[in-house]
């Protein structure tokens, strides 16, 4: 499948592969809440393994598996106890867990061991934190509610799709010229106008929130997941890399694609829990 989409553009990879991901995470969000676990379950593993793949690249040496293992155990700790399933007393498992990787480091010989253990942590908060957020979101409502979910994503690739699109056209003003020369003003324009459109349909259909949170959730969207994507491409530009990966033809890893839900989701579920819900 990748090879063929090689063959292709960037738009139409991006395009072709863009389509077929989010057909397939919409319908798993709609089929049923099992099929929504596994499926970002799956996501999850695959963004953190990618992370630590990175830091290696840069001479780090994190525990990959540990460390993804902690992050999967967040992520399924949350879902089960947002289910009902357990209570809320098993997150105490997470502190011998986390624990365990100073443990670990302590009988290898590195020359920089609490870099490394920073690191572990860093992929644990960075990827697999939000990821458990993200089933707090879908269960805001009281239980599962596929509304939630496929909302935030729509806005999402709203805000990444208007952004492209507009800087690809319009891009003239630097945004964040240090960090990442391609983002514009233009494109944050565009993020912002085609998440506003897309939040009015939601707000029309998708009667799980008043229309006026849907704007609130778009907004957040898109300056949080502008924030998102640059504290990735600070990352990237540290070591020397243009994307985290070619997991995805067109849009690089599964980094590039969820890095705006990675610093979005926090302030989404905060304005869910306290404000909405």
């Amino acid at each position: 499948m990748r090879l063929t989409l090689n063959r292709y553009n960037n738009l139409t990879q991006r395009l072709v592969t863009g389509f077929i991901g989010a057909g397939l995470v919409i319908y798993a969000s709609y089929f049923s809440e099992w099929t929504y676990f596994v499926v970002f379950l799956v996501i999850c593993c695959l963004s953190i393994l990618e992370f630590y793949r990175l830091t290696g690249l840069d001479g780090m040496l994190p525990l990959k598996y540990i460390g993804t293992l902690n992050a999967i155990l967040i992520f399924v700790l949350s879902f089960f106890v947002e289910k009902g399933i357990c209570t809320p007393s098993l997150y105490f498992i997470l502190f011998p867990s986390i624990a365990l990787i100073f443990l670990i480091k302590l009988y290898k010989k590195e020359k920089k061991p609490f870099t490394n253990i920073a690191y572990t942590l860093l992929g644990i908060i960075y990827v697999g934190l939000p990821f458990a957020l993200l089933n707090i979101s879908v269960y805001a409502d009281g239980g599962y509610n596929y509304q939630i979910i496929i909302g935030i994503l729509l806005l999402l690739w709203a805000s990444d799709t208007g952004g492209y699109i507009a800087g690809v056209l319009f891009g003239r003003t630097k945004l964040f010229e240090r960090v990442s020369p391609k983002k514009s003003w233009e494109g944050m324009v565009g993020s912002f106008i085609l998440a506003m459109v897309i939040a009015t349909f939601l707000g029309k259909y998708f009667d799980v929130m008043t229309w006026y949170h849907w704007y609130l959730v778009a907004v957040i969207m898109v300056v949080a997941g502008t924030y998102g994507d640059l504290v990735e491409s600070l990352f990237k530009r540290s070591i020397e890399i243009k994307d985290s990966g070619s997991s995805l033809p067109g849009h690089g890893g599964f980094l590039d694609r969820f890095d705006g839900l990675l610093i979005s989701i926090p302030f989404i579920v905060f304005l869910l829990k306290i404000f909405i819900f």
